[in-house]
């Protein structure tokens, strides 16, 4: 495979960030911050073509909803439910997901992107197979910490 795929993660992950946030993601080997006993939100967008996969948007529930007052312009008082949080963790993934496919397609790779989806739950992991490359970037900002994570078929 001849993407750079870590710097196309970062680069997407800059540009959804900076556009639908006004900040900068502090990029890192951040894995033991990512334990946590609270409950997860994972955006998941699939695509396939001249590669197949699914990138993920994981980050704790305290975070996403965070994200969701920034993008929404709200106060937490008026995030009602998860539902709101939801909708915004689901686009934000499939904007990311955009940001990957314009990036792999500058590299000469093409594909299609699923609708996204939004799982909840604690200890949310995503695993490949032995025939799949994964790559995950962990990131911070606004006092949150976040994994964007693509899994690739070889």
């Amino acid at each position: 495979m001849s993407v750079d795929l870590e710097n196309i993660l970062k680069a997407a992950t800059a540009t959804v960030f900076s556009t639908m946030l006004d900040t900068t993601p502090e990029f890192g080997p951040f894995e033991n911050d990512f334990t946590t006993d609270e409950e997860q939100v994972a955006g998941t967008v699939g695509f396939t073509g001249s590669l197949d996969g699914i990138i993920h948007f994981c980050s704790g529930a305290s975070f996403a909803r965070h994200l969701t007052c920034r993008v929404l312009s709200m106060s937490e008082s008026e995030i009602e439910g998860n539902e709101m949080v939801n909708d915004v963790i689901g686009e934000l993934t499939n904007m990311l997901a955009g940001q990957i496919k314009i990036k792999m397609q500058k590299a000469g790779t093409h594909c299609l992107l699923t609708v996204p989806s939004v799982m909840r739950g604690g200890n949310v992991k995503s695993v490949s197979s032995g025939h799949s490359m994964r790559k995950s970037v962990y990131f911070k900002c606004h006092g949150g910490h976040a994994v964007i994570e693509a899994t690739i078929k070889a």
